[in-house]
């Protein structure tokens, strides 16, 4: 399971509170006039109001969140910081998850952060199989509803062993990486059900997804990734802005 960030937030947020409010009522009257605050009531009220506003950005507007894998290459790659739409899917209670407020529903080709039905970790993978829609995935091709969603081999973009193509799915189109080496079997057909839906990397040989996993549920998004805002390469190097922008 992943660090359970928001949970700890929550909780520093409403401990400060608490202890601000004893202060007020409490604490302050027992005080004598040239005797100091504590050094714990002194933080506590410095702190929570920036814990809870940052509290309340992360929860509602905008999250961000660093790739960990390379399972999205080459549209995200390791070491990417990106910006995830807390909002455009619907307002949802923090660390319960629950949505409180209907806004939109993912469309095909988003790229969108969740958790995946078998564990409570951050994934982010697009959308290809919204609700009902019939998922083939042979030889490579993405099929959807009986209709191949075409590759374009990109010109002047190789790497060895790799295919880069830009696909259309439906209407977005975005890059994809097939390891033309590769022998993985992983051909698949499958109904996704009613609120659910089929992610699959980019990286289509390098990703771990909907064709091993299954669906993932309308209650475990998180949200959409929107834009790159920082990239740093691992190891001992500086962040860079060279990758900021949006994506698709």
């Amino acid at each position: 399971m992943d660090f359970n960030f928001p949970l700890i937030l929550m909780c520093l947020v409403f401990g400060g509170a608490f202890i601000w409010l004893l202060d007020i009522f409490w604490f302050s009257k027992q005080r004598g006039p040239d005797e100091a605050e504590s050094f714990i009531i002194e933080n506590a009220k410095s702190l929570t109001p920036v814990l809870a506003f940052v509290f309340v950005i992360r929860s509602f507007i905008y999250e961000p969140f660093q790739i960990p894998s390379g399972s999205m290459e080459q549209t995200l790659l390791v070491g990417d910081f990106i910006l995830v739409n807390k909002y455009t899917y619907g307002i949802r209670l923090p660390v319960w998850r629950d949505k409180i407020v209907d806004i939109n529903q993912p469309e095909r080709g988003d790229v969108m952060v969740f958790f995946p039905p078998h564990k409570d970790q951050y994934y982010i993978k697009r959308v290809v199989g919204l609700p009902g829609d019939l998922v083939e995935y042979k030889n490579k091709i993405l099929i959807i509803n009986g209709e191949v969603q075409k590759q374009t081999p990109i010109t002047g973009k190789k790497r060895a062993l790799f295919r880069q193509s830009i696909e259309k799915l439906g209407a977005v189109e975005h890059n994809i990486q097939i390891n033309i080496a590769s022998q993985r079997n992983d051909d698949i057909t499958v109904r996704v059900p009613d609120g659910h839906y089929f992610m699959m990397g980019d990286n289509r040989d390098n990703s771990q997804d909907s064709r091993f996993w299954g669906p993932v549920s309308e209650q475990r998004i998180v949200g959409k990734a929107v834009a790159i805002w920082m990239h740093k390469e691992p190891g001992w190097h500086f962040p860079t802005f060279k990758r900021a922008g949006s994506f698709q």
